[in-house]
């Protein structure tokens, strides 16, 4: 059975940076590259599999259990647009306290990466310093396959049919937007994506995306006295209106936020983008009341039409689809346990495919992967939690096997 750390490393050399903004999917070349390597992978071990045209992969672990569930794992196939995927030299370092360098210039924190302490005498795959890793979600990829050959090397071991499926640019959000349900045709799913050992998540943010084009008065300086309306000082007061401690910088765990993402403009006019989340139902309904409040109010005091506010629901949480399935999380939390890994179940504080495909009509909660400080160049992962991942997997095929479909 190859080695997850050899198999790992493979993956992250191949460049499947995603780019928004393309008119198709997959938005970069580089994810066929990969997206081709695992089919071939996948048909050496004697599982049917293949990548279509939009280049999402699909193949199937036949079980050795007929009356058992169909489960899936679903993991992405591309590495975030927030640093250079390309030509990574991920480094093995074994920990032995204190901070580590990386290179070019950069170090790995103790003091700002405490978790670090966990990992004394531990082997992690760290960066050079220059680019992120990739361990989002090569990290997942990695498990996945090492499951699926696991069962391959020994069918004995019992387990019902495994769909897997990998996908293309869920960083930008876009790989539900083509996955073909009915052709993956499994029952549930669960998405193997970022976060640490142990962790588990069933519960998202309700979001919305707020647009507010804002419209001053210009006039010269030395005449704007009672003329001038800038459009850029409203939005400044639009934003000092909200409460600053409902900043994403000021919350954690379930607290909801007011994300002002972007502030453009003159005295003439502005844009602000803002999201604006909440894990409760209510308290995201307030959030969003709040701020047509605010904007009403703005527009009274300089006149109406001065603030245009577009506010688009973008997510709901999965938790309301996840419920009558809770086997989905009982069963990942008794994996865990059996390769004794405590689990943790932990609030997504921003997106997962499982998300939209929960409301696609596939119930797919989010399991861990090992990663830490995914999107950047600090990014890494410890190899033992590769290992008891993919330990973990292999443990959860066998649970559903016990279980009539």
């Amino acid at each position: 059975m190859e080695n997850i750390l050899e198999r790992f490393l493979r993956y992250v050399r191949i460049n499947t940076q995603s780019a928004a903004g393309q008119p198709q999917i997959p938005s970069t070349p580089g994810q066929f590259d990969l997206a081709r390597l695992l089919v071939k992978e996948l048909q050496e071990m004697g599982l049917e599999a293949s990548v279509n045209e939009n280049c999402y992969v699909y193949a199937t672990l036949p079980g050795n259990r007929p009356d058992a569930p169909v489960i899936g794992f679903i993991s992405h196939l591309d590495t975030s647009p927030a640093l250079s995927g390309a030509d990574i030299h991920p480094r093995l370092v074994t920990y032995q306290g204190g901070d580590i360098e990386l290179g070019n210039g950069y170090a790995l924190k103790l003091e700002t990466n405490p978790e670090l302490k966990r990992y004394l005498g531990k082997t992690l795959v760290v960066t050079d310093g220059s680019t992120l890793l990739g361990s989002d979600d090569k990290s997942g990829i990695a498990e996945i396959m090492t499951m699926a050959q696991y069962f391959v090397e020994h069918p004995e071991q019992p387990h019902g049919t495994v769909k897997i499926a990998f996908t293309p640019d869920e960083e930008i959000g876009l790989s539900p937007t083509k996955f073909d349900i009915p052709g993956f045709g499994a029952q549930f799913a669960y998405t193997v994506d970022g976060a640490d050992l142990g962790k588990l998540s069933y519960q998202n943010f309700n979001s919305a995306k707020a647009t507010i084009r804002v419209h001053g008065t210009s006039i010269h300086p030395g005449r704007a006295k009672d003329k001038m309306t800038s459009a850029v000082l409203v939005a400044v007061e639009l934003q000092n209106m909200l409460p600053p401690a409902q900043a994403p910088a000021h919350t954690a765990g379930y607290e909801g936020f007011f994300h002002l993402m972007s502030l453009t403009g003159d005295v003439e006019s502005a844009t602000m983008d803002y999201r604006i989340s909440d894990h409760d139902s209510g308290k995201f309904a307030q959030k969003k009341a709040r701020m047509e409040a605010v904007c009403a109010y703005l527009n009274e005091k300089y006149g109406a039409g001065t603030v245009e506010l577009t506010l688009e629901d973008t997510a709901q949480n999965m938790e309301q689809m996840i419920l009558p399935h809770f086997h989905l999380i009982e069963n990942a939390m008794e994996a865990m346990r059996r390769v004794d890994v405590e689990p943790e179940i932990f609030p997504i504080r921003g997106g997962t495919d499982g998300t939209r495909l929960s409301f696609m009509g596939l119930p797919c909660p989010n399991l861990n992967t090992g990663s830490h400080n995914c999107h950047g160049r600090f990014e890494y992962v410890p190899v033992f939690a590769l290992e008891k991942i993919s330990q973990m997997l292999v443990e959860l095929v066998k649970l559903y096997a016990e279980t009539k479909a």
